[in-house]
């Protein structure tokens, strides 16, 4: 595909910025409205095949009114039939279960080195005193665990703590399965499915996903802050590629609040391809402009422009076979992935081209170095 649109860089480019930057604006008012799916706050995703279509807003009134908290419902065709999604946050049950199945086994270690040391010292007072302390801390927290699961054992009943390690991890496995048991049989009597599975995040998991997330992306930026600096030694360069990096994420986050795609990793997966998506065009239109010598800078950027609109609706239009694809399948993965990568593909244009394009360009044109002299490093490997 050739532009045969005028170089939009001809006339006063600055202006361009405008565009972009309103977008990061009202993206920015609708981020808050992204909702974390499961993987990000815990719960429980329960999908069920059936065969005909199942009115999701009543189900999702039946289940409330029941006492679950029911965070949304779906109800969808699909090649073999009906698809039912219900995601329901964590139970307050279970989330108290974890709290203490987690206190338990971060002292039972301890607790397991006393239990020895009086076996070793003869049984001194000293080692008696401080193991019947610590035995009582972790009796206290597993009696709340066993009276949650159902079972009236006493933890003052298992002398040995390798035993009480093993009932501990018994009554968590009975109150989560006691759980979507019970849950499995609410549905069965609302819903007439063929089949049906049963996700469970737990928040310690949905934490540990949050908090691998953080790291990831804070490393990544810090990565790539380096090696473009170290590409093209020179401040605003550099800062205009990561700014385009910026704009994509954030208008790609606001489509998520606008069209209520949630935070999952799939989306999530989606976003860090957005990163290396803006980059490639970013430093195609960068190295373009300040490494080559040949035609003014303006007729450098809009040759730039057009190699690089090849290259994104390319990789739009796969996304958006995707994006059929998940549309016709109902497959949330691929609809996350294709739908977020879709926005930020869309995004990257405007920040591309009407943002990266416009700092590129005044930074040469008010004193900037495009010379064989301030040639930018490793430029050689992007050159063609």
């Amino acid at each position: 595909m050739q532009l045969t649109a005028p170089n939009p860089y001809s006339g006063n480019y600055k202006l361009l910025v405008i565009v972009p930057i309103l977008l990061m604006l009202v993206s920015l008012a609708f981020i808050p409205s992204v909702k974390r799916g499961v993987d990000f706050k815990g719960g429980t995703l329960v999908t069920m095949q059936t065969s005909e279509m199942v009115d999701a807003e009543s189900l999702k009134s039946e289940l409330s009114a029941k006492g679950y908290q029911v965070s949304s419902a779906k109800s969808m065709k699909n090649p073999s039939g009906y698809e039912v999604e219900v995601e329901i946050e964590r139970d307050e049950s279970l989330t108290r279960a974890e709290d203490l199945k987690t206190a338990f086994f971060e002292k039972i270690d301890e607790v397991s080195r006393l239990e020895s040391d009086v076996t070793v010292s003869n049984g001194s007072s000293d080692a008696i005193a401080k193991y019947i302390e610590a035995r009582a801390a972790i009796d206290k927290t597993s009696d709340e665990l066993f009276m949650i699961s159902g079972s009236s054992l006493k933890a003052s009943e298992v002398t040995s703590t390798n035993d009480l390690k093993t009932k501990v991890s018994e009554a968590y496995r009975v109150t989560i399965d006691s759980y979507s048991a019970k849950l499995s049989a609410m549905l069965s009597t609302l819903v007439n499915y063929e089949s049906a599975s049963f996700n469970e995040v737990s928040a310690s998991l949905s934490a540990k996903f949050i908090d691998k997330a953080f790291m990831v992306v804070v490393y990544s930026t810090i990565f790539v802050s380096i090696v473009v600096f170290i590409i093209f030694r020179s401040i605003i360069p550099s800062i205009a590629v990561l700014l385009g990096a910026a704009c994509d994420i954030i208008i790609a986050l606001g489509a998520m609040g606008i069209f209520g795609i949630p935070l999952t990793l799939a989306s999530f997966a989606a976003l860090l391809m957005l990163v290396g998506f803006s980059l490639d065009t970013d430093v195609l239109l960068t190295m373009r402009v300040i490494k080559r010598k040949e035609g003014a800078p303006r007729e450098r950027a809009y040759d730039a422009m057009k190699t690089g609109m090849t290259m994104s609706t390319a990789l739009m239009l796969s996304f958006l076979c995707l994006f059929i694809l998940a549309s016709v399948t109902h497959i949330n993965t691929y609809y996350e992935i294709s739908a977020v990568a879709l926005a930020g593909l869309v995004a990257d244009l405007f920040a591309t081209w009407l943002l990266n394009g416009p700092i590129v360009l005044w930074y040469l044109e008010h004193g900037g170095k495009a010379d064989e002299e301030h040639k930018p490093f490793l430029s050689s490997i992007f050159s063609n």
